[in-house]
């Protein structure tokens, strides 16, 4: 089993497709087929079920997936390392929504005017998620808001504070003026999915009114939330340097909720010249403003 195979497998895994994979890595479909096939062979187990031109890991695909994504990693990592301070490369990061769109797009575009040799992958999701994908090396590191609801208290990761976000309350326009949990006349709650810090924080302060946990919209993106909430059907939970990048905010009542601190976390003892340009970037620029 070499790196070459387990990159072509990992590949098709990822994108469900031959022809895709193929695209993505610049090989010829029919050498794509042949290497999942030798490797298939090597092992003795069937990796995918073809399901048309559909490539769904079985059991022992998924298996390997697993090791593939922490054999990957680590060969990155070591060809990253014996050229110290060089970033080049892949770093792959994950970040909330909101920090992608709010916080990154000037540190990353520095990065990228610096070190134009090295790729960056960004992802995003909610804070716990982005903290088992880095676990899972699925990840080289990621901008979360700490700590993650639902995350082991030792999980062994390093963090580095970046950002403090200060944190709103979105209410309908109508509702009457609300100054502690008590005056609040909502029930349901606009977020995104568990595992999001921000939404923890919303309905622990929402639960405060009544001793329920509000019930829960989850949708996909910050306008959505604030559309809801427009329309009279709920609250939601805001960074302030979201609400910034808006050139006209919408007209709701804004109710301070707190800030939260946003970490870079990464595996122990992970260290390439790649992860070390992000983070001097990162916090040479930790005050950036939207």
């Amino acid at each position: 089993m070499d790196l070459v195979a387990l990159e072509i497998f990992h590949t098709v895994a990822a994108e469900g497709s031959v022809t895709r994979a193929a695209e993505r890595l610049g090989r010829a479909q029919s050498n794509v087929t042949t290497r999942v096939q030798q490797l298939e062979e090597q092992l003795g187990v069937p990796l995918f079920l073809r399901e048309g031109k559909r490539m769904q890991p079985t059991p022992a695909g998924e298996i390997l997936r697993g090791y593939a994504d922490r054999l990957l990693a680590l060969a990155e990592e070591a060809r990253q390392a014996v050229r110290p301070g060089q970033p080049t490369g892949l770093l792959r990061l994950g970040a909330m929504e909101s920090t992608a769109a709010a916080r990154l797009p000037g540190p990353l575009a520095r990065l990228h005017a610096q070190w134009p040799q090295l790729v960056l992958e960004l992802r995003t999701a909610p804070s716990r998620q982005l903290v088992e994908q880095v676990l899972a090396h699925q990840l080289d590191c990621a901008l979360v808001a700490w700590p993650p609801p639902g995350l082991e208290p030792d999980a062994p990761v390093e963090r580095t504070p970046v950002f403090t976000e200060t944190l709103l309350l979105a209410l309908p326009a109508s509702h009457p003026p609300v100054a502690r949990p008590a005056d609040l006349r909502l029930d349901q709650f606009a977020a995104f999915a568990h595992g999001c810090t921000y939404r923890r924080m919303g309905e622990d302060w929402m639960r405060q009114a009544g001793g329920e946990p509000p019930r829960v919209l989850e949708l996909a993106s910050y306008p959505a939330i604030l559309a809801c909430v427009a329309a009279g059907r709920c609250a939601g939970v805001v960074p302030q340097s979201v609400l910034e990048l808006l050139r006209t905010p919408p007209a709701l009542q804004w109710v301070p909720l707190g800030t939260c601190d946003t970490v870079l976390v990464h595996r122990a003892g992970y260290a390439t010249p790649a992860f070390a340009a992000l983070q001097d970037t990162l916090l040479s620029n930790g005050d950036d403003t939207p």
